[in-house]
């Protein structure tokens, strides 16, 4: 059963940081209903990218390691995962107007 979850979080981060490529370089983000709310998609997918990064530290330093895992590490993970989620938000919001 822990191959199996082992498998199943690969892919799901493998699919989270093609779908962050994707925004970051072509601005494109999945048909869906929260898609309308993203103003910027390429902050959108660095905000994925880095939230990938940090629950992938997470499991596998952490929960998916067993009771040797690495607790601080893996708390790391969880605060680079909120950064993600937190910029993730930013590109709901409108770009700033920069005066020329």
């Amino acid at each position: 059963m822990h191959d199996v979850l082992e498998i199943l979080a690969v892919l799901v981060l493998a699919i989270g940081a093609v779908l962050s490529v994707a925004a970051i370089t072509s601005g494109w983000i999945m048909p869906g209903p929260g898609q309308a709310k993203v103003l910027r998609p390429r902050v959108w997918g660095y905000g994925t990218l880095v939230a990938m990064a940090g629950i992938g530290t997470f499991l596998f330093v952490g929960p998916l390691q067993g009771p040797e895992g690495d607790f601080p590490v893996a708390m790391s993970g969880m605060a680079v995962f909120a950064a993600g989620l937190y910029i993730q938000r930013q590109a709901m919001k409108p770009a700033r107007k920069t005066s020329s």
